[in-house]
Formats: C-alpha cells, sequence, structure tokens
C-alpha cells in the first residue's frame, strides 16, 4: 500500500494550495479518506473526510468555508482545495485511509 502526498510548500496569507493524495495498494473506491494536519508542538488533527462516494465530506470547524476535500476515484486520489490561507494553517499534512498514513507534506503560510 502506498499513500503518497504532493502539492505543498510556502504560500502568503490568503493564498491557495491544492494537495493531492495519490493511493495504490488498496481498491481505493471503497475507503473513505481523510486529511490531517500537524503543527509543531500540537497533535495531529483531523482537517477532512469524505465518504468513498465522495458524496459526503466534513471539515474542522477551523477550517469550514476556506478548505474543499474532494476525489476522483478513477485516479485513486483525494484533493484538498485550501483557499484564504491563514499562518496557523502552517503544518504537516497528511493523508490517511484504510489504516495506512502518507509521508506528510509541509504547509508554509507566511509574508
Amino acid at each position: 500500500v502506498h499513500v503518497v502526498e504532493s502539492g505543498g510548500g510556502l504560500v502568503q496569507p490568503g493564498g491557495s494550495l491544492r494537495l493531492s493524495c495519490a493511493a495504490s495498494g488498496f481498491t481505493f473506491s471503497r475507503y473513505a479518506m481523510n486529511w490531517y494536519r500537524q503543527a509543531p508542538g500540537m497533535e495531529r488533527e483531523l482537517v477532512a473526510s469524505i465518504n468513498s462516494a465522495g458524496d459526503s465530506t466534513n471539515y474542522a470547524d477551523s477550517v469550514k468555508g476556506r478548505f474543499t476535500i474532494s476525489r476522483d476515484n478513477a485516479k485513486n486520489t483525494v484533493y484538498l482545495q485550501m483557499n484564504s490561507l491563514k499562518p496557523e494553517d502552517t503544518a504537516v499534512y497528511y493523508c490517511f485511509g484504510r489504516g495506512y498514513w502518507g509521508q506528510g507534506i509541509q504547509v508554509t503560510v507566511s509574508s
């Protein structure tokens, strides 16, 4: 099983980034997928979840209205569109599904 994130980087406050998570080694379309993040000195927190069909989502209060989780089951990929980014969104972002974690990708929001 492989779960690999991409798309992170440095962005200014108010900017946008789209994270991607490509999964392989399991039947992607059967499983809910999640994005977590962990800031320095903080516990890992759930940011967004999407069900297997892609028609039900949930978000942490801190990102509601700014982040959008989506998936493409034909491409075995889940996305996290992040808009109106704030410095407090700075963290390592992790993809999680079927019990497997990605390696994480850094998102830094700074001017």
